[in-house]
């Protein structure tokens, strides 16, 4: 595959309500290409009437289909056509992803659009696969659990990994009886407009599931504000997910799970497999994404005995990431996703400079042709209230701490505030799993980084990176609850049996 012209690609507008693309009733919403700045189109935001319209429709066609009353089967086999369409137009899913985001198209091409399409088959497959329970009881009584879907599902997913991150709702949500509200980012709406059109192609009842562009405070509040919304799933930043639970408390007591912040520890021993190679986990842990993904390895704890020279190894790899448009083949370090965000990279580095920490490498921000990129940042001799060791910086920066032991390793793996990920490289398999179950994280990966291709393992965090999971069974699970039915036999029956 070659690099592609952006202003040749053919987008998506307005939102996708019933089964048809709808241009909004609330105000104008530029979307922008963060490769080179450029207004790719105008959308309207979803206002709180479209709200309603998408609403109402979903839970109506929710009854009238018998979506989640009727054969789970077809649940199923809609949910594996709709993969198979997403595979058939795989390369124009990865260019829509990369006009609007800071995904590179290649890594939209080679994983994110596949790990949509196998998201769709993972729980197409599960629709069937999750029966109730007949509990023990005494003989004049049966007593039976069952699950059902909450109803109408409100998914509000991130700009940083759209279609991935958005599927991983969608998807498990559909399979296990529901309808679904999409709430994108109103900065990378695109690919997931042509995906739910595709679901109609695959079989997916018109008006079951509908995409809504439009902002946080306007869009998404009139959304997990509605009545006929049963359950909201958020991926997203801690401060905006605190508001999300507070509407629901607020508005029905609505059940929520979260997958918020992180600021995910890379923990590197002197005993360490392969240090050239724990280097290149941890460059790409920082760098990928330009930093932007939530379980990025911003902090980087290496034993004292082999700090230097590992630091130097690190150096040295993020120096040669090649910057560029997410529309060329050979970039790897995309974009900062929007001004303000390379604002905020900014000014949190200059605050981790006055609080004492040293620039090792990188540190600066640049415009290339009309884009916001930031240099792969390495800090060093930061204190632990250092901002630039506290914060979440959502970008390509990585903060180093050393270590002589392994209590004080485990001390500076801890974060005050947040415990997603954490990733620890050691050939002593007692150490590995001491310190695996020592950090408080939701996932830990020993000697590796990232979850590659893996949809069983569920995936959230602890802290105030959230609670619930996407992902694996538990993923599809969190869309039922559960009901208990207690059947009392009559005399007659009793003697009978």
């Amino acid at each position: 595959m070659s690099s592609f012209a952006p202003d040749t690609i053919d987008c998506p507008s307005g939102s996708f309500i019933a089964g048809r693309f709808v241009r909004g009733g609330g105000d104008e919403l530029p979307v922008e290409r963060p490769s080179d700045g450029a207004v790719l189109g105008i959308f309207r935001e979803a206002s709180e009437a479209d709200v309603d319209e998408a609403v109402r429709c979903a839970a109506e066609t929710r009854r009238a289909e018998r979506w989640g009353s009727g054969d789970p089967r077809r649940r199923g086999a809609v949910l594996r056509r709709w993969a198979e369409l997403v595979e058939r137009d795989r390369e124009y899913l990865a260019r829509l992803e990369a006009l609007c985001s800071s995904r590179p198209v290649t890594e939209a091409r080679q994983r994110d659009i596949p790990v949509v399409a196998e998201l769709l088959r993972y729980y197409g497959e599960c629709a069937d696969k999750c029966p109730g329970e007949v509990l023990a009881t005494s003989h004049d009584a049966l007593n039976m659990v069952e699950h059902e879907a909450w109803g109408v599902v409100l998914a509000i997913s991130p700009w940083n990994v759209p279609a991935l991150l958005a599927a991983a709702k969608v998807a498990p949500a559909l399979a296990a009886g529901n309808a679904v509200i999409l709430k994108p980012s109103e900065l990378t709406p695109l690919s997931m407009l042509r995906i739910a059109e595709l679901g109609v192609e695959a079989g997916l009842p018109r008006g079951l599931f509908s995409v809504l562009v439009g902002r946080g405070p306007t869009t998404g509040r009139a959304a997990v504000r509605h009545p006929l919304v049963g359950y909201v799933s958020f991926t997203g930043s801690t401060a905006t997910g605190a508001a999300i639970m507070s509407d629901a408390a607020h508005h029905g007591m609505k059940p929520v799970s979260m997958e918020l912040g992180g600021k995910s520890p890379q923990v590197v021993f002197a005993d360490a497999p392969d240090l050239e190679k724990v280097a290149d986990l941890v460059a790409l842990g920082v760098s990928r994404n330009a930093g932007q993904i939530c379980f990025a390895g911003t902090r980087l704890i290496v034993e004292e005995a082999v700090a230097e020279r590992f630091v130097g190894k690190v150096v040295e790899r993020l120096r040669g990431v090649r910057p560029g448009p997410t529309w060329r083949e050979e970039t790897d370090l995309p974009p900062i996703i929007s001004k303000r965000q390379a604002d905020r990279i900014e000014a949190l580095v200059e605050s981790g400079r006055a609080g004492g920490a040293k620039v090792v490498a990188g540190g600066e921000r640049f415009v290339l042709d009309g884009g916001q990129y930031f240099a792969p940042t390495v800090m060093a001799e930061l204190g632990s209230d250092n901002p630039a060791l506290r914060e979440e910086i959502f970008g390509p920066v990585l903060g180093v701490q050393t270590f002589r032991g392994f209590d004080e390793a485990m001390r500076l793996a801890d974060h005050p505030v947040y415990g997603l990920t954490a990733s620890l490289y050691t050939r002593d398999i007692d150490k590995a799993i001491h310190g695996a179950r020592a950090i408080e994280a939701g996932t830990i990966w020993i000697n590796g980084y990232g979850r590659g291709a893996d949809l069983g393992s569920p995936f959230g965090g602890f802290k105030q990176s959230g609670f619930g999971k996407d992902f694996g069974i538990d993923g599809f699970k969190k869309y039922r609850r559960s009901k208990s039915i207690n059947v009392f036999l009559t005399e007659a029956e009793r003697e009978a049996a």
